[in-house]
């Protein structure tokens, strides 16, 4: 436990220069890690240690601490609404992907039936660990496609535990097989009865008390307390660390305390998130590379490009045919889980060693690979989607100043466009739906399309000349995302934004928003002042 807490401890701190020297080359620091894991396992010959317990453990909580960050924005009523995300979606991808995949492995491959059927399970798998690490810094998680990926991984994730159970099952002699789904079924209903009735109470005293107590690593202990008791609590009952800590983290999303949980338990994420990495990297056997790079560059272009295929169709079903290019383009890779299904396949002596070292170095190359396939789905998808409005369309906005930005041209956006007009004061629209757009401008109005959460775009419009912004959308997300923008682009301009309830007046509380308008307080305000011009 030690030397392993030894190594991961150098690792890190060899990481920190490697990040240094790649970001200046706009390389992401995930490619950081596992370079260093390669570095640190060859250099220091900590080959022994890549299949460690200990630093598989250690690593793992990374996952765990950003499962939890993912639950903070994931109540029970936005899980309601993405039902078609996780449950349609997410197990068309795993169920068509595996078998498509057992296929090929079987009748291509020649792997007999057992493995094949571990492989395909596996590569049905994408990362969790490197997609929503990128769709939360970029702010994409709450863009359609980042919706829909995030859905299906956290299907995804659920789909590990029969996946782990078959595999026991498999190596098992003749148990009863109905009888391990009887006990995965109860306990289910354990964990979820316990996280979210005793659990809930538990974590909302806790973080209520420690938060009265003005002491700020009390308020942390017990954040980490909630964390890891969760995950334990799953693990405990059969299920994933990271699934615990995912639910832990919608409960605590249902209370007040959430805004300040997420901001305090950054930092262990992204470190623990780091040494998840370097383990990965770890696992990189360069001489068996040397060996069969022809077949394993070729078998990673093949997984891609069918994993690719396979979300495309599955999403396209619902979905522009944009959002389902950049989902499949986000989740191709093979997910990090793959590394905990092949390692008990080998040791329950149901895959072949060499499959198996070829299998590893495939998906570590898919996770090398997948943050710049991430940093370039928006020049990808321009390739072959023209978008309308681009930036020559914002030229006449040159020389703009003491304007309004009118944000939104909904039904609310055209009342604020209409009064603004009578008042004669000068004002130009913006919105993300070209349909809204289109609509403006054959009503005489000056329109552009374009997403104001873009620093791009907030230039262009002449942001930081403008007498003030009225945000006029619904979607609370996208409110959230374009005010965080602007007010990291300037706070000198006055920013009014639309609410549709207390609930979120109380969600964008936290942001140095300049006024905030409650649609039906004002409706109500309106109607006692007209019952009172009444003559009784």
């Amino acid at each position: 436990m030690e030397s392993a807490l030894y190594y991961v401890t150098m690792a890190l701190g060899v990481s920190v220069i490697v990040n240094l020297i790649l970001k200046q080359f706009g390389v992401s620091q995930i490619i950081g890690y596992i370079l260093t894991g390669v570095a640190v396992s060859y250099l220091f010959d900590l080959r022994h240690l890549a299949d460690s317990h200990t630093l598989e453990l250690i690593a793992e909580f990374g996952v765990v601490f950003l499962m939890f960050t993912i639950g903070l924005e994931m109540s029970l009523q936005r899980l309601g609404t993405m039902k078609r995300d996780v449950f349609v979606n997410g197990l068309l991808q795993v169920v068509v992907s595996a078998v498509l995949f057992y296929y090929l492995a079987h009748n291509l491959f020649a792997i007999q039936v057992s493995s094949s059927i571990i492989i395909a399970m596996a590569l049905s798998l994408s990362s969790t660990a490197v997609v929503l690490s990128h769709l939360k810094a970029t702010k994409e998680i709450h863009r359609p496609y980042g919706q829909s990926a995030m859905g299906i991984l956290i299907f995804q994730d659920i789909a590990v535990i029969p996946i782990l159970l078959l595999i026991g099952f498999m190596s098992s002699d003749g148990e009863d097989f109905q009888q391990v789904l009887e006990n995965t079924a109860i306990s289910a209903v354990m964990i979820v009865s316990l996280l979210f009735v005793i659990g809930k109470r538990a974590m909302t005293w806790l973080l209520h008390f420690s938060s009265r107590s003005n002491v700020e690593e009390l308020f942390m202990g017990s954040v980490l307390v909630i964390v890891v008791g969760a995950s334990l609590l799953a693990h405990g009952f059969g299920f994933t660390y990271s699934l615990g800590a995912f639910i832990a983290g919608m409960i605590i999303a249902e209370t007040k305390y959430h805004h300040k949980v997420e901001s305090d338990i950054a930092p262990f994420k992204d470190l623990l998130l780091g040494t998840f990495f370097v383990t990965v990297g770890m696992k990189i056997d360069l001489a068996f590379f040397v060996h069969h790079y022809g077949e394993i560059f070729a078998l990673l272009i093949g997984i891609l490009m069918i994993k690719a295929a396979i979300i495309f169709w599955i999403i396209r079903i619902a979905t522009k045919v944009k959002t389902a290019m950049k989902t499949a383009m986000a989740l191709a890779q093979v997910g990090e889980f793959s590394f905990a299904i092949f390692a008990l396949a080998g040791n329950h002596k149901l895959m072949n060693e060499q499959v198996s070292q070829t299998l590893v170095l495939t998906v570590v190359l898919s996770l090398i690979l997948t943050p710049f396939i991430l940093q370039r789905i928006e020049w990808v998808t321009k390739l072959f989607f023209k978008e309308p409005g681009s930036t020559d369309d914002f030229s006449s906005l040159s020389v703009r100043q003491n304007h309004f930005i009118v944000c939104g041209y909904s039904i609310v956006g055209k009342f604020v466009a209409k009064d603004l007009r009578e008042h004669g004061i000068q004002y130009v629209i913006i919105d993300n739906s070209y349909k809204h757009v289109q609509e403006a401008l054959k009503e005489g109005e000056e329109a552009y399309y374009g997403d104001m959460a873009k620093p791009s775009i907030l230039d262009l419009l002449c942001l930081d000349t403008a007498a003030g912004v009225i945000v006029t959308l619904d979607n609370l997300e996208k409110k959230r995302l374009i005010c965080e923008a602007i007010l990291k682009h300037t706070k000198q301009v006055k920013l009014v934004v639309k609410v549709v309830s207390l609930e979120e007046k109380e969600a964008l509380s936290d942001l140095p928003i300049a006024v905030t308008v409650d649609g039906k307080k004002e409706v109500a305000r309106t109607l006692v002042g007209e019952a009172l011009q009444c003559k009784i």
